[in-house]
């Protein structure tokens, strides 16, 4: 387990700092100046209710935000009871992991007013790894209403966590219950995971190209600097540049004129891929880092602001992006694959079979990789395009981030089975025909080699997917930074 301290602030969160958190189990602190301002926010907001309604604090919430509270104790209760009614099944520990993580640090922004005394439990959970039972059906883009109450309803003792493990009581006070889940943590923790292993998987997968590369004798033209002076696009260059700096040294001997898509327009489809990760990635950590929450309250101004900084239209958006050119990158990939079991381009057998038999090889990657993308280009589908109108017409809008999060978690998991097969394919290539790269290159080479079965007869290569799928992460390092 992780023993990395990560100090939680209301303003240093990254998508690489979540997953630590919710994938590593890096052990959480809060530090006394979000304590303080997460205090002053409380104190602010209980002296406003006191003089105006506050929405979800003195009166109802949705079409009842015009129903004035009078119990309040039972009306903080009721909305924890009442919005916990999620559906399907469990989000997983991770998710739920990175959900916690990024409401402690929201509320330690200082714009929700919950009862500070909260983070300190929120951090004995996030560090106890203790798990809320969250169905993972609820939420549309405005708020995980669902999730949070859920979590809610385990932190007051009316729920058990999961497997039952004993946790902590906070008795979370009544009014303080809308403010609490007021929040698209959920949605912003799967997020920030989603963003960490998209920028993983883009960067190891110019490696795995260049390999390729290799093992068809292509040529390395197409990277070459007045290329991309020409069309200086940020992506474009950086993929370029990283592709030169793996193939320098390299004894190439290009077999053709120029090379197909796959290689010659890589950087042309991979770059809109990386630039729109890293404009994902950006998104979502502003998010992460801001008072979101539905009344917001002003320290500074002694008052509250219904607004509605609730509504992640920038995340699912920018999400939808990352999906549509990870389509596009992912179908290059299947196209090198194509090459990589031609003998024209290969030199070697039909489909890479062991020499002198009739066998099929490594045939079946093909249709692996692109069953994988098949539901790249399925989940594609921009959540933006849908909307509903809501709680009797009075929130008529929803962008569907949460379901932009859960496809993109999705579509990761298909890009990295297309690109485990190409890095099979590659690396076999290379071997049969008895060469080794030199350089970077021939480290993520000899990793590889290192890791997948030599045997070249005609057996089952799920192990071998599985093994190039596990290797990627540790391969990420020799592409782009």
């Amino acid at each position: 387990m992780n023993q990395t301290v990560v100090a939680v602030n209301g303003n240093g969160l990254t998508c690489d700092i979540v997953g630590g958190v919710a994938r590593d189990g890096a052990f959480v602190t809060v530090t006394p100046q979000a304590v303080e301002r997460a205090r002053q926010a409380w104190e602010v907001v209980r002296a406003v209710a006191e003089r105006q309604p506050v929405y979800g604090r003195t009166t109802g919430v949705g079409a009842n935000r015009n129903v004035a509270i009078e119990d309040d104790d039972a009306h903080g209760l009721r909305l924890l009871r009442s919005h916990s009614g999620g559906a399907g099944p469990l989000m997983s520990a991770e998710i739920v992991r990175a959900m916690l993580v990024v409401r402690l640090n929201q509320i330690a922004v200082g714009g929700s007013g919950v009862d500070p005394e909260i983070l300190g439990v929120l951090t004995d959970v996030i560090n106890r790894w203790l798990i809320p039972p969250i169905p993972a059906y609820g939420a549309i883009g405005t708020g995980d209403l669902t999730a949070l109450a859920a979590t809610a309803l385990c932190l007051i003792g009316e729920r058990p966590w999961q497997g039952g493990a004993p946790g902590p009581r906070f008795s979370l006070r009544p009014a303080d219950a809308l403010a609490f889940i007021s929040s698209n943590a959920a949605t912003l923790g799967e997020s920030a995971l989603a963003c960490r292993d998209m920028s993983e998987l883009l960067r190891v997968s110019i490696p795995v190209t260049g390999l390729s590369l290799l093992a068809v004798r292509g040529s390395s033209d197409a990277y070459a600097v007045p290329v991309h002076e020409a069309c200086p696009h940020p992506g474009q260059r950086r993929v370029a540049e990283t592709m030169r700096g793996l193939l320098d040294g390299e004894d190439l001997n290009p077999a053709r004129i120029q090379d197909p898509y796959g290689y010659r327009a890589f950087p042309q489809v991979h770059g809109p891929a990386v630039d729109a990760a890293e404009q994902a990635e950006a998104v979502v950590t502003r998010e992460i880092n801001a008072a979101a929450e539905n009344p917001l309250v002003d320290v500074a101004n002694r008052t509250v602001w219904h607004n509605g900084n609730f509504h992640t239209a920038y995340v699912g958006l920018a999400l939808d992006a990352v999906r549509a050119a990870l389509f596009q990158t992912a179908a290059l990939s299947a196209a090198r694959l194509g090459t990589l079991v031609e003998p024209s381009f290969t030199g070697l057998e039909p489909f890479q079979a062991a020499p002198g038999e009739p066998g099929s090889g490594i045939m079946i990657l093909e249709y692996v990789a692109h069953s994988a993308i098949a539901d790249i280009r399925r989940l594609a589908t921009p959540s933006a395009l849908g909307s509903a109108v809501l709680s009797r017409g009075v929130e008529e809008h929803a962008g569907f981030s949460t379901q932009s999060a859960r496809a993109t978690t999705d579509a990761i998991g298909a890009y990295r089975i297309a690109l485990a097969c190409e890095l099979v394919a590659a690396v076999r290539a290379l071997r049969m025909q008895g060469r080794s790269p030199s350089g970077r290159l021939g480290e993520v080479y000899a990793r590889a080699a290192e890791a997948l079965d030599p045997h070249v007869e005609d057996r089952p290569l799920d192990t071998d997917i599985s093994t190039a799928a596990d290797l990627l992460p540790r391969l990420a390092a020799y592409g782009l930074h």
